[in-house]
């Protein structure tokens, strides 16, 4: 059946997702509670309570969800300061990745992309049938904005910048961005982990264009499951992105746990700010306990390289522990491990493993 399928999408490696808390338990023959899921840089905290009072009063979930997204669109104006105009709503910024790339790319059209950095920019490429122009990072994983704009050709479509950058957890200066910008070309800011920077170019879009910035409400807001993002855009390209995205993108579920959550900012802020201060004292702890060598992070997440030793088996041992965490061994992630923040205790229990690790 093979032939009936377009030719490029045959070699497409599909992304390699995390597993879920049963799958990681049952593997390990342990009880769910006893993991700690590090890998997925998930929040560590539950939903707001806002969120679960709601849903569990639903009684409308046979009704189709609002195709405009109109309340959330609303809610987030105040959030981002920017009219509804130039927000749209989607199933996680992961589906308005793949719909940008859609309305921008023909056969052969080229996109911009800054390895080490989110897989799935290379990959919805290829399945959109484009052509990824990788431009690697420096040895500190900063953009080379020279070797971008050299790159650059009449077939060129889009720039993709996760800011901050996963899995490196570092930012790309204003001034960077801005020379991007100034190819004219469409720019991709990803701030899916804005809350944990605080930096943003959002404020950029009227002025320009070619910006799209999109964000996410599955790590600050501990909505992951439920699949909720938003994107902002000059409002007529929002308007070709509404065109093209499926009718009813956004479930009622999730549209409302989206709204609750900016209802009750003045809680979520605390655990952002958790999630912060937890980052830092991990950072501390793991330059101290010294097997893991990590790399300053302005993200929810550390990238660590193992002082002396083996990644792959620094996670496997942590495995047995029931501490999971994402491991690299790409051309420019050589035997890596990346750790998402947790809870204060969670901390502990990698720190105390890592320990067992050193003294066998």
């Amino acid at each position: 059946m093979k032939r009936l399928i377009r030719r490029h999408l045959i070699d497409v490696v599909p992304y390699q997702a995390v597993q879920p808390l049963e799958v990681l338990a049952k593997r390990l023959g342990i009880p769910v509670e006893r993991i700690i899921k590090l890998d997925a840089n998930e929040s560590p905290y539950s939903c707001s309570p806002r969120v679960m009072q709601a849903l569990s009063k639903v009684d409308s979930h046979h009704i189709y969800p609002d195709p405009e997204h109109r309340e959330l669109r609303s809610m987030l104006e105040e959030y981002t300061g920017l009219g509804k105009e130039y927000i749209g709503v989607g199933n996680g910024s992961d589906e308005l990745i793949d719909l940008i790339l859609r309305i921008t790319l023909e056969s052969g059209d080229k996109v911009i992309n800054f390895p080490p950095t989110f897989v799935p920019y290379g990959i919805r490429t290829k399945v959109c049938n484009g052509e990824i122009v990788d431009i690697p990072r420096e040895d500190d994983f900063s953009v080379n904005v020279e070797k971008a704009k050299s790159a650059i050709d009449d077939h060129t479509k889009v720039i993709l910048l996760c800011n901050p950058n996963n899995p490196t957890g570092n930012t790309t200066p204003l001034y960077d961005i801005m020379s991007l910008l100034e190819i004219g070309i469409l720019v991709v800011v990803d701030e899916a982990y804005y809350e944990f920077s605080g930096e943003t170019v959002a404020h950029l879009v009227p002025s320009y264009p070619n910006l799209i910035v999109l964000r996410s409400f599955s790590k600050w807001a501990g909505l992951a499951g439920l699949r909720i993002g938003y994107g902002i855009f000059d409002p007529e390209i929002r308007e070709i992105i509404y065109k093209a995205k499926l009718p009813y993108n956004a479930s009622s579920a999730a549209q409302m746990a989206a709204i609750e959550s900016l209802k009750d900012l003045d809680n979520m802020k605390k655990r952002i700010d958790a999630i912060t201060s937890e980052r830092e004292r991990l950072y501390r702890e793991l330059q101290q306990q010294g097997m893991l060598a990590p790399y300053p992070s302005r993200s929810n997440f550390i990238l660590c390289q193992p002082m002396n030793g083996d990644a792959a088996q620094i996670k496997n041992s942590l495995e047995q522990d029931g501490i999971f965490v994402r491991y690299f061994d790409t051309p420019m992630l050589r035997n890596t491990v990346r750790i998402t923040v947790g809870k204060p205790e969670h901390t502990d229990a990698l720190i105390k493993s890592l320990n067992k690790l050193s003294n066998k």
